[in-house]
């Protein structure tokens, strides 16, 4: 699909991803995805993009909790204390896929897109770091309302965090601040 043929708040999501791989271009560096809920919705809107090939390394889709272990190096034992869906495993989920492979920026996504999981539906945590820097994190409680606009909502928080990493000043400005039923936590 072109973004012209999305509907509205898709394609705005979409040209936001255009600005953000822009800016990491910009800045030469790459970005990779570790992504739950977001089921590499994410991966999928930075790399529809021509000529960003040098600033998207890679996405994982780690859906499972094993998948999380095997591919991002996640400890068991972090999830069973703090619950697959939570800062600490979000953090985790960027810093794994920093260290699997070679980008600059992580960013990791999980929560419960909808209804039917072990949770609130419509929570999710979202982190970013930026190789060597600090950790931008948020907790979203977006409520039960759907799936497609949960994950679109996730995306966009990601793409926020990414721009932050790209900028470790913006956060100490104040400037982007959470959207609602967003809450940014300093790392």
């Amino acid at each position: 699909m072109k973004p012209k043929d999305l509907p509205e708040e898709a394609r705005e999501l979409a040209d936001f991803a255009v600005r953000v791989m822009d800016k990491v271009c910009d800045a030469r560096l790459s970005v990779a995805t570790a992504e739950s809920c977001t089921g590499g919705l994410l991966a999928s809107l930075l790399t529809d993009l021509p000529g960003v090939s040098n600033g998207f390394e890679r996405g994982f889709v780690t859906y499972s909790e094993q998948s999380k272990c095997e591919l991002l190096g996640i400890d068991p034992v972090l999830i069973a204390r703090h619950g697959v869906v939570s800062r600490e495993i979000a953090a985790a989920m960027a810093d794994g896929a920093l260290a699997n492979s070679k980008a600059k920026v992580g960013v990791g996504i999980t929560g419960y897109a909808g209804p039917g999981g072990e949770g609130e539906a419509g929570l999710v945590h979202v982190a970013a770091r930026r190789k060597g820097g600090r950790l931008y994190s948020r907790e979203c409680h977006y409520g039960d309302i759907g799936r497609d606009r949960v994950r679109m909502l996730a995306a966009h928080a990601a793409l926020e965090l990414i721009e932050e990493a790209l900028d470790e000043g913006r956060a100490a400005s104040g400037l982007g601040g959470p959207r609602p039923g967003e809450r940014t936590e300093p790392g």
